[in-house]
Formats: structure tokens, sequence, C-alpha cells
């Protein structure tokens, strides 16, 4: 089984260099059972959770998605089709993820771009981190799990 990370992302946010580190983490231990998983999501938000709405930031379809993370950033791990994160019409996915690892205060929610969890090879959610929290952090974890 390989290990996972998870990755709720975008291509038009500014936090470009974000996408330049997952995919050095990638490159790193993609040969060692693990895999990047991005999902791009340009959800509306809902009444609810009124900052899920994250901006509009992904108006592309998916194939436009993936050819601008290679052109752009060199990516070359996996990117999943356009999902919903939060509410009624969450990717199942997403729904797992949330339900096993809950974030800060608790909350289930996906905050903003690129929040990341890490699956480890049994297939439990070892970590969870904010949109906030570098690769170079991330590849620490991953190199005392694997």
């Amino acid at each position: 089984m390989r290990m996972v990370l998870f990755l709720r992302g975008v291509t038009e946010e500014a936090v470009f260099s974000i996408l330049a580190g997952l995919q050095a983490l990638y490159d790193k231990y993609k040969d060692r059972d693990f895999v990047i998983l991005g999902f791009p999501c340009n959800q509306d938000g809902d009444i609810a959770y009124p900052t899920s709405k994250f901006g509009g930031q992904e108006p592309k379809d998916d194939e436009a998605i993936g050819e601008f993370c290679v052109r752009n950033h060199g990516v070359s791990f996996p990117l999943m089709k356009k999902s919903d994160v939060n509410g009624d019409s969450t990717n199942e996915v997403f729904k797992w993820l949330k339900n096993e690892k809950a974030g800060l205060l608790g909350l289930t929610r996906i905050k903003w771009n690129f929040e990341k969890f890490l699956v480890d090879k049994e297939g439990k959610v070892a970590h969870r981190w904010a949109s906030t929290t570098t690769p170079e952090h991330i590849d620490a974890e991953v190199a005392k799990i694997l």
C-alpha cells in the first residue's frame, strides 16, 4: 500500500511555490511508495460555510488545469477531477479524510486552498495540515513514517 498526500489546491492562487515544493517532495519519495493526489476545487461555498468559497480561483476545466500545472510548475503527480470539499456535494474522499482527522478546534470543513492530509501505508489518516504548512515541514513527517 502507498502513503498518500491528498492536496486541495488551485492553480490561480499566488502561492505557486507550494506547487513547486510539493513536486520536489513527490520527486524525492515517489520511488518509495509515496504519491501526491491533487484535487482542484472551485466550490461556490454554501450558507453554512460562507468561508468555503475559496474565491472562485479554479475556473478552468480539468484538462486546462492539468496543462497549466505541467507547463508552469512541472507537476507530474496525479491531478484528480475538480471536486467540492465542503457541504452536501463533498467528494467522498474528502468526506472520509475530514471525518478521520478534524482540523483546528475540531472543525471538519476545509478552510482554504492547499489544505493537506497524509494517509499512511496502513490507510490511517496520520496528519492534516493547514494551508500555511510548508512542503519542507511535510517532508520531515513523511520521512518519519516511511
